[in-house]
């Protein structure tokens, strides 16, 4: 099924994705158990979680209103599965500004994730490190970020509000989930995983950034740069889904090296991180499922006690910035439930 992106989605677009998704899954299983967990995966990362247990896959180009991929490293493909106890759906790829979509159509796939039923949404990206503490193959949790794109005019709020999916003004003082950010920090140290932490901001790309605008990059605050990202998780707040973001540092992106970053480089220092990224995107998912249980290790994944982690070494450690307070942010306290999902997903 092939598609012309349009300059603006149906409103109903990623009811009707769903729906065409519900059916297929319906018409192979007898049913369509709803994933609880969405996870997109960045640029060179489609070969991460090899070892999900996947019932259907689907081309991004096969789905009503999705756009193929055409990007070298984005797979383009939405897997639902289960993975470490959860019912999982995996996004291979993603989409970007400058592929000539609206900003609508990147975040598509996370709203219907979200009319599939998913409640929780983990967003990993390639990312230079503007950091000049970071190096290649690191791991950097995003505790917030800049969108320069979604400040400018291409926020994918534009336009008309569905209050079915969330309100006008959402707030956005706890983009990334507190909760996931501190058990994601106690994992990483129970498995000697090195993290950095940092802000990640968005540039529309393609181009890389010259020396002066990696040097601006970084006095606005920012530790990691990207083309990618931020909309879907404005989108997934407005929804009200929990977010955790994983960039990899892939590259340096300090002024010294602005002359030698190149696409390939990406793709390489992408594989770097791989495994590292795969051994915590599998431990945070076993966390959380214990953590439903009750039987996590710690008794608060907010406020963990790292003497009860029995696997920690004296060494490890988990590279922390201070985070500052973050602002109000009503939703995280109460998320409501959403009506917009279709009667095959019952």
């Amino acid at each position: 099924m092939q598609h012309d992106a349009p300059l603006r989605l149906p409103d109903n677009a990623a009811n009707e994705a769903a729906e065409w998704i519900a059916a297929n899954v319906t018409g192979k299983h007898g049913r369509m158990i709803p994933p609880k967990i969405g996870i997109i995966l960045g640029s060179g990362l489609s070969d991460l979680l090899a070892d999900a247990t996947i019932t259907d896959r689907f081309a991004y180009s096969d789905i009503p209103h999705f756009a193929p991929t055409t990007v070298a490293g984005h797979a383009g493909q939405l897997e639902l599965g289960t993975l470490q106890g959860h019912h999982i759906a995996v996004l291979r790829g993603r989409y970007h500004l400058y592929e000539g979509l609206s900003p609508q159509h990147l975040v598509l796939p996370v709203r219907t994730l979200r009319a599939l039923g998913a409640e929780t949404l983990i967003v990993t990206n390639a990312a230079g490190g503007l950091n000049p503490g970071f190096k290649q193959g690191d791991l950097m949790l995003m505790r917030d970020h800049i969108g320069l794109p979604t400040l400018a005019g291409m926020n994918p709020l534009i336009g008309p509000n569905d209050e079915a999916l969330g309100p006008r003004f959402p707030a956005m003082g706890a983009a990334y989930d507190p909760e996931l950010l501190d058990l994601t920090r106690a994992v990483a140290l129970r498995k000697h995983l090195h993290l950095q932490e940092g802000v990640y901001i968005m540039v529309a790309g393609p181009t890389y950034e010259t020396p002066a605008e990696m040097h601006a990059l970084r006095v606005l605050g920012a530790d990691a740069v990207g083309m990618s990202t931020v909309p879907e998780v404005i989108a997934a707040r407005h929804m009200q889904m929990r977010v955790l973001g994983i960039s990899c540092i892939t590259n340096s992106a300090t002024p010294e090296t602005a002359e030698a970053v190149n696409h390939n480089e990406v793709l390489d220092g992408a594989k770097q991180t791989m495994p590292k990224l795969d051994l915590l995107l599998h431990s945070v998912l076993h966390a959380l499922a214990l953590k439903e249980k009750g039987q996590l290790p710690f008794a608060d994944a907010a406020q963990p006690t790292l003497a009860a982690l029995p696997d920690v070494a004296a060494n490890s450690h988990v590279a922390a910035s201070a985070t500052p307070d973050a602002a109000p942010d009503a939703s995280t306290a109460k998320r409501k439930a959403l009506t917009f999902r279709t009667d095959p997903l019952a």
